[in-house]
């Protein structure tokens, strides 16, 4: 057996309570690599190619499946290789899981009166099997990720609120274009909505929505309101209506997976491998500190989102709420993750008054700033131009994130105003979704297109995230700047270079 180093976790700070029960049923997710890796270079002019396609150029080999069907059989799991994804998923007992792949430091652990299975240490791999396993997920069900929203608090002074359609029009998106023939994507960890609510939200604001919203489940979790507007329910409504405003006409097709890495994993690859609902953009406001995961984690969720750029897939995604340190407690900045992923558009956060000019968003340290900085885990691609640290800087762009000017919405039939990146992820997503449609194709990986026009965002100068400060051309706390949408349709519509 081959030790996998890209496994390490580090152990809980949790209280360990119990062994895991052997005879319980657990899942695990396998990601494989492909045949041959994504070359994302060749998206960068935002061509893409078709599902069928990419089955034939990357699919992992027949032989590679196997030896995962096999060393699972020889362990008694059973082996189900999902079509269109590198996944392998095995389901058995704990048992029958630890002896295939002898997870260090695995058992119950408790915090906060919650508890789960936890590991600390690495997962063993057998020799012939490990030069092609990029993860195997599913020992560790710790949360991962956290939503990006945030109230506006009780006693807000001075405060004002838009409708998501006042947003777009502040940035002059494109008139003429609903989001017809698209399908946004939204991945959601817990939560859910109420279609009748939800429809009356689009009712009361004027929004005449023709496009379909669609639950998919993912790993067993399915759309479950619980009631309780300021957790998961709040971002699956927020996403849902922002997005929906935006591109009215557009289909949302709502990814559940339960918030592990597992879980995380698991939904972004059904969204990209999901040919029936066939997104052509993809919206996610959650994640957390990139040293919250275990590498191999990063490594299997970034190879996903490479293969979303190969199917014409715009990612848009938060970029944190937390400032600088995006939450962390050792003293370090940090970056969020999957924003940090370098196949992604990232999305910080502003302040737009009603007047004057927009800023960056910062509430203070426990109020929310606009998440941003240096990765640790991914160095600087080549078309992040106008950034002089070798490392890939977050976020890209920006948009109204501040609850103090925030998004009047409706989340679990109480009318409410909310901020954070969350928003900005979706407004970015309805944005593509317009654009799509007057340009008649898919946009796909944007960033490259952006950068080379940084004109067609309002360039933000002034505030910080305490860590880092706004100034001309890209910073690590608005990026690019916020959408000049009509620009942006113009560059992302021309043809390709």
């Amino acid at each position: 057996m081959h030790r996998f180093a890209r496994s390490f976790k580090r152990p809980p700070t949790a209280s360990r309570v119990a062994d895991v029960d052997p005879q319980a049923t657990v899942r695990l997710t396998v990601v494989l690599k492909p045949s041959q890796p994504v070359a994302v270079q060749d998206y960068f002019d935002g061509s893409c190619i078709s599902h069928a396609e990419y089955r034939r150029r990357h699919a992992t080999p027949a032989s590679v499946i196997e030896l995962v069907r096999a060393h699972a059989t020889a362990h008694g799991l059973t082996a189900t290789h999902q079509p269109g994804t590198h996944q392998v998923v095995l389901t058995g007992t704990y048992a029958q899981a630890i002896a295939a792949f002898e997870p260090e430091g695995l058992g119950v652990y408790e915090q906060g009166g919650k508890r789960f299975v936890g590991r600390g240490g690495h997962i063993m791999l057998p020799d012939a099997l490990a030069p092609h396993v990029v993860a195997v997920m599913g020992f560790d069900q710790r949360p991962v990720a956290r939503p990006h929203f945030r109230p506006l608090p009780a006693d807000a002074a001075g405060a004002i609120s838009y409708t998501p359609l006042q947003v777009a029009a502040r940035y002059d998106f494109p008139s003429g274009v609903d989001g017809s023939g698209q399908t946004i994507a939204l991945i959601e960890l817990g939560g859910g909505y109420n279609a009748t609510q939800v429809a009356a939200y689009f009712s009361g604001i004027g929004v005449n929505r023709t496009g379909t919203l669609t639950a998919i489940p993912v790993d067993g979790t399915a759309n479950a309101p619980d009631g309780n507007p300021d957790g998961a329910d709040g971002e699956v409504q927020l996403d849902i209506e922002i997005a929906g405003s935006i591109a009215p006409a557009a289909n949302i097709a709502v990814y559940f997976g339960p918030n592990q890495g597992s879980g995380f994993q698991d939904a972004i690859a059904a969204a990209v491998a999901d040919e029936t609902n066939a997104p052509s953009v993809m919206s996610i406001s959650w994640g957390g500190p990139e040293s919250s995961y275990a590498a191999q984690d990063l490594d299997a969720i970034n190879q996903t989102l490479a293969n979303a750029m190969a199917v014409g897939i715009t990612v848009c995604v938060a970029s944190g709420d937390s400032g600088a340190t995006d939450g962390a407690t050792d003293g370090a900045d940090h970056v969020d993750f999957p924003a940090s992923s370098p196949n992604v558009l990232a999305c910080g956060g502003t302040s737009l008054p009603q007047s004057g000019a927009e800023t960056a968003w910062n509430s203070g340290i426990n109020g929310g700033a606009s998440g941003g900085g240096y990765s640790a885990e991914f160095a600087r691609p080549s078309w992040q131009t106008g950034v002089s640290n070798a490392q890939r800087g977050v976020p890209d762009v920006a948009g109204d994130a501040d609850p103090q000017t925030g998004y009047a919405v409706n989340v679990d039939g109480t009318a409410t105003v909310f901020g954070g990146t969350s928003a900005v992820a979706p407004l970015w997503a309805g944005l593509i979704a317009r654009v799509n449609q007057s340009a008649g194709k898919r946009s796909g990986f944007v960033n490259p297109v952006l950068y080379a026009n940084p004109s067609v965002c309002t360039d933000i100068t002034t505030g910080n995230n305490n860590g880092y400060s706004a100034g001309p051309g890209w910073d690590p706390v608005t990026g690019l700047g916020s959408p000049i949408g009509s620009d942006v349709e113009a560059v992302l519509a021309a043809p390709a270079a």
